[in-house]
């Protein structure tokens, strides 16, 4: 089933155009990674499906109803199931990891979710930190786990806010090859269940996770299939593979 279509958005700064009439489709469930050289618009397209920039033209539509998600703000279209996780991770680090979890459950943000937490709120808060690999640490300071860890509670804060979609910048990067391996197994395990977007420069990390690839370039879709098929891509070894 598509739950997000982004159909021709373009936007354009100061005359650079980042991106061009670009449209694709992301199904729930998926695991999709998108690659593409700098510049080719990757991080731009995050930004207009959360809502930070507004495109020139075209739509954003989400969800069962197609809903257009252009002019909405950022905080609406999270609320509405989008989550997203930068390249560096950005957890309350002199909080533990069960009150970095309880301050991200839906519905239940700020101190007095961690103050006032119900029984629900502490299964949900063990389920979450059990599916990223941290129930070990719950009660660990943030600040005290190694930057894969770090990335896994972030991840784990988003699925605390019960999104549909996750959207994962470089997931792999500064991770350690245990690291790398446990992250590659956790988004495709969450992609049983969700629509994850995975921004990835690393090409064996994206071979890992086994999924269809979205290759960007001047932003619009340059080559769209397996990671054999658009590494074969003439097009794609020019102006990517080849540098």
């Amino acid at each position: 089933m598509t739950l997000l279509e982004v159909d021709g958005i373009s936007v354009s700064f100061d005359g650079f155009r980042a991106i061009n009439g670009l449209s694709f489709v992301i199904g729930e469930p998926e695991l999709r990674a998108i690659i593409g050289p700098n510049g080719a618009g990757k991080t731009t397209f995050m930004d207009i499906v959360t809502g930070k920039t507004r495109p020139d033209t075209g739509k954003v539509l989400w969800g069962d109803d197609n809903l257009n998600l252009v002019g909405r703000s950022e905080s609406d279209i999270a609320r509405a199931g989008i989550g997203r996780k930068f390249q560096k991770p950005t957890v309350f680090e002199d909080q533990t990891v069960r009150e970095n979890l309880a301050m991200a459950l839906k519905d239940r943000r700020g101190p007095f979710a961690v103050l006032f937490s119900d029984g629900g709120s502490t299964e949900r808060i063990m389920t979450v930190a059990k599916e990223v690999g941290l129930e070990r640490q719950i009660d660990l300071s943030a600040g005290t786990l190694s930057h894969g860890q770090k990335q896994w509670l972030e991840i784990g804060m988003l699925l605390a806010q019960e999104p549909r979609l996750l959207l994962v910048d470089e997931p792999a990067a500064g991770m350690t090859p245990a690291e790398r391996e446990h992250t590659t197994n956790l988004l495709r395990r969450l992609a049983t269940r969700h629509a994850v977007v995975v921004v990835e420069h690393d090409m064996e990390f994206v071979r890992r996770l086994n999924c269809r690839v979205t290759v960007l370039h001047e932003g619009r879709v340059l080559a769209e299939g397996s990671l054999d098929h658009v590494t074969q891509n003439q097009d794609v070894i020019d102006v990517y593979l080849g540098r």
